[in-house]
């Protein structure tokens, strides 16, 4: 059987053109940080498979505990029932996160996480009887793509045909030192105007802009805004959460802490799909009524489904382990080494928080998305077996925290072999 031609025949893959599609490589198996195609070729993982992948392909204790589960518990309706893995999911959550976080909302992916964040928002305020329904959000950001992630996100190639069906969002500049101010009084400026309902963000790293990184003292300062203000925060962790930036989550470096947190991608360690949406005590609160309109009238038929809750509480497990933080350090060492080695004038940028690490090419094209330049950086990697999906003009890692020292060495060094 040849599954590349039924895959062309059948198939419509995700950001992928429709005309010129190179064939898709027919991957059978993963183990660790690499995965094999059907001729046996092992490709090594430096993106984690979309950032979700953080404890290396087929781990056998992830499978071991969602194989237990099998046999205990699938599914369930999660409205007037409940189960011992969302409880427990929950509860080990609400540990890990900021003290102010008091409550769990389930659903199954991470554009839905920040669904649920803006609705609750929005419902908050309605239930206050108080008409706020503006959101501010960074400019190039890039939330998911239903209708709601997709307003808070950037205007740009991904949402353009939706364009004018999207809500009205207020835009400010991502922070850095020398326009600091402007981006103060932008957000300010934004809130007397007396609508604002929250500010969504990436923290520290906007992931599908380009790896675009700023300073935790910027993002403090703009929190602290907000809070003075009555706006709520939304910290958008989908890809920054669960170790990647070096912290459990990048607003573990930020004294003022976020109102609302939206979780997916690692959570699960990429064995299944789930989002988290986790809020503060007050946001619940707004909802505890007797009025019964004021229920939070929204749900997924999958929500906490028993295998991604027993997913995630062993990707947990693994995660507080020792090894697995003595990795990250690791890595994020190798990545600081690296960069000190880098000499390239083809390089315009490099940057880097925890195990996160970005290469912006020199092009004469403007940077973005469909910048001419990311085939030949995608094919190049391709032909070494190592799979690095470019942002544009921009390629970066982001291993399985089970990599080694030798295969990060691999990855720098067709670096260095491409920049040459």
């Amino acid at each position: 059987m040849n599954w590349t031609d039924k895959d062309k025949e059948y198939v419509w893959h995700p950001f992928t053109p429709q005309s010129g599609l190179r064939e898709a490589i027919n991957i059978v198996r993963g183990e660790g940080v690499y995965l094999f195609d059907e001729n046996g070729k092992k490709y090594l993982d430096a993106i984690s498979s979309w950032w979700v992948n953080l404890h290396g392909h087929s781990n056998p204790y992830i499978a071991t505990k969602i194989s237990e589960q099998l046999n205990k518990l699938e599914h369930s309706i999660f409205s007037g029932f409940t189960h011992p893995g969302a409880v427990e999911l929950a509860e080990r959550l609400i540990k890990h996160l900021p003290d102010n976080q008091k409550k769990i909302f389930y659903s199954d992916n991470g554009s839905t996480a920040v669904e649920v964040a803006l609705k609750m928002v929005l419902q908050y305020w309605h239930n206050k009887d108080q008409s706020k329904t503006i959101f501010i959000a960074f400019e190039n950001a890039y939330h998911g793509d239903t209708f709601g992630s997709m307003s808070v996100g950037a205007r740009n190639v991904f949402n353009n045909a939706f364009e004018n069906l999207l809500f009205e969002v207020k835009y400010i500049s991502v922070p850095t030192n020398e326009n600091f101010t402007e981006v103060k009084k932008q957000l300010s400026d934004f809130i007397k105007q007396g609508t604002v309902a929250g500010f969504i963000f990436e923290p520290l790293v906007q992931g599908a802009a380009g790896m675009v990184m700023y300073k935790e003292e910027h993002l403090e300062e703009l929190i602290s805004t907000c809070r003075e203000n009555n706006v709520i925060t939304i910290a958008d962790e989908v890809m920054t959460g669960f170790g990647r930036t070096g912290k459990f989550f990048a607003s573990d470096f930020l004294k003022n802490k976020p109102d609302i947190f939206c979780l997916s991608k690692g959570l699960t360690g990429g064995f299944m799909a789930s989002g988290v949406t986790s809020c503060a005590g007050f946001i619940h609160d707004a909802y505890v009524s007797e009025d019964k309109t004021k229920t939070f009238f929204h749900g997924h038929s999958y929500t906490a489904n028993a295998l991604t809750c027993c997913a995630a509480l062993a990707s947990l497990d693994l995660l507080e382990r020792k090894e697995t933080q003595d990795q990250i350090e690791m890595i994020t060492l190798s990545h600081s080494s690296f960069i000190k080695r880098l000499n390239s004038p083809r390089l315009k940028d490099v940057r880097m928080k925890g195990t996160i690490i970005a290469f912006e090419l020199n092009t004469a094209e403007h940077t973005h998305y469909l910048n001419k330049a990311a085939p030949e950086i995608t094919e190049f990697f391709l032909k070494k077996g190592i799979i690095l999906r470019p942002l544009g003009n921009i390629f970066y890692i982001i291993p399985p925290y089970v990599i080694t020292k030798t295969e990060l060495e691999e990855i720098y060094s067709a670096i260095e072999e491409f920049l040459k």
